[in-house]
């Protein structure tokens, strides 16, 4: 049944919204320490291809992290588990790195995937907020996210918690590129196109932070 809003409510229930969207997205921090470190130092070195798979928003987030890998010099490429185990799982080489992300690190499908994986791969990397969960306990490096208890809709649509997980692959991704000293002018050779490419080169650093 629908359901009709006071203009004060509805806009009561937007600010809620994005209030614990930000919450979660500045908990993303709660990841960052030795093991944030060691898996950007992971990546840098590493001379295969970065998998980064999950499922449902995850396998979203996934994919996003995967093109902005890509884009900041990182190659990478999003494979979902579904698909990984209808055969895709063939793509992963020993030197590859596996990253999955999970919100309950409790999917069936996304847990057999990363089993197999990580006997194909030269590491498995989880992105999730329960540390006790059967994904986190397969990790080479665990990346846990301790969100507040309001971080997603309902406790059940992932919002807050898919951002935060967001947050920090767009944090491991810049890193990473620092690391691999891949610069700005790499950056736009490989993206000329669209307003990036039009007007990159005014827009970009002069140099990277250290």
């Amino acid at each position: 049944m629908k359901t009709s809003l006071e203009y004060s409510s509805a806009l009561a229930i937007a600010r809620r919204v994005i209030q614990a969207n930000g919450s979660a997205v500045t908990a993303a921090e709660t990841a960052l320490g030795p093991a944030f470190v060691q898996v950007c130092r992971e990546l840098a070195d590493g001379s295969g291809k970065v998998l980064v798979t999950g499922s449902g928003t995850s396998g979203a987030v996934a994919m996003r992290a995967a093109h902005l890998l890509s884009v900041a010099g990182t190659p990478a490429f999003y494979l979902s588990p579904a698909d990984g185990l209808h055969g895709g799982l063939g793509v992963l080489r020993a030197e590859d790195t596996v990253i999955a992300i999970s919100k309950g690190g409790s999917s069936a499908e996304l847990n057999e995937f990363c089993k197999r994986a990580r006997t194909l791969s030269r590491c498995l990397i989880v992105v999730t907020a329960t540390a006790d969960s059967e994904l986190a306990s397969l990790a080479d490096y665990l990346l846990p996210l301790k969100l507040p208890a309001d971080a997603d809709l309902g406790a059940i649509i992932a919002t807050g918690s898919s951002l935060a997980a967001a947050a920090l692959l767009d944090a491991i991704t810049d890193v990473t590129r620092v690391m691999r000293g891949y610069g700005w002018d790499q950056v736009l050779y490989t993206h000329p196109a669209g307003a990036v490419g039009r007007d990159g080169v005014c827009l970009a650093p002069a140099a990277d932070d250290e």
